[in-house]
């Protein structure tokens, strides 16, 4: 019995939409402008412990659009999901939360951002695949070199 009790642990509670926001600050008259919009995406990850083996792991994406130096629309959205976690050696735990846990919750963050842009009245934003390991890997690098990184949590930019 005291086996089972030590046995890993990996088990997602639940996912559910954090936060959403979206602003069109320039609606209506830019809705007829015709050149083409720039788009720029942000994606950032934040992981913490609620209690004891049970962590909050969020995915945000920032996406802004502007045509010429003026704000098409810009939404944030910030998808979260809650994980227990135990019995895991330390060294595998920050893999865990910063690999692992945004793969499964970068899926539902994607779905959101495309439908609220295409309720918003525009074309779907479909956000790219996202290679966390890599992202791990770089942000644990840039914590290691001299000046330890800043620590934004920011993985990506299109």
């Amino acid at each position: 019995m005291a086996e089972q009790d030590n046995a890993p642990v990996f088990q997602i509670q639940r996912m559910y939409l954090k936060d959403l926001s979206l602003e069109q600050p320039n609606s209506p008259r830019i809705l007829l402008e015709q050149t083409q919009p720039q788009v720029d995406i942000n994606l950032g990850v934040s992981a913490e412990p609620i209690s004891e083996g049970i962590f909050e792991v969020c995915v945000t994406a920032t996406v802004t659009t502007q045509v010429q130096d003026k704000t098409l629309f810009l939404v944030e959205a910030k998808q979260a999901g809650i994980f227990e976690i135990r019995n895991l050696p330390q060294d595998q735990m920050q893999a865990i939360v910063g690999i692992a846990c945004p793969q499964m919750v970068y899926p539902y963050l994607r779905a959101v951002v495309s439908d609220i842009c295409t309720r918003a009245g525009f074309p779907p934003v479909v956000l790219a695949e996202v290679n966390f390991q890599a992202m791990f890997e770089a942000q644990q690098q840039a914590q290691q070199a001299p000046g330890g990184g800043n620590g934004s949590g920011i993985i990506a930019s299109a």
